[in-house]
């Protein structure tokens, strides 16, 4: 899931360099922080926020496929 999010994340970013995900899990559940350049927060988050909703929905997606929950968060 850390894979497909910077995937995602790196085509939409005007600046991919500067841009990491990290990965936790506890049981069934994995968090993913996302960080970004300053520039790029409002390009992910898109208007009222559908870019990163549809980024989420991908990820979670995913995650039901294997068996578990994820959250997306953008630092």
């Amino acid at each position: 899931m850390k894979a497909l999010v910077e995937f995602i994340v790196t085509r939409l970013a005007n600046h991919p360099d500067k841009v990491a995900v990290t990965e936790s899990e506890e049981d069934q559940t994995v968090q993913l922080k996302l960080v970004v350049c300053e520039e790029d927060k409002g390009k992910i988050i898109g208007k009222q926020g559908r870019v990163i909703k549809a980024v989420r929905a991908l990820v979670s997606a995913a995650a039901a496929k294997q068996g578990k929950r994820a959250f997306l968060e953008v630092e």
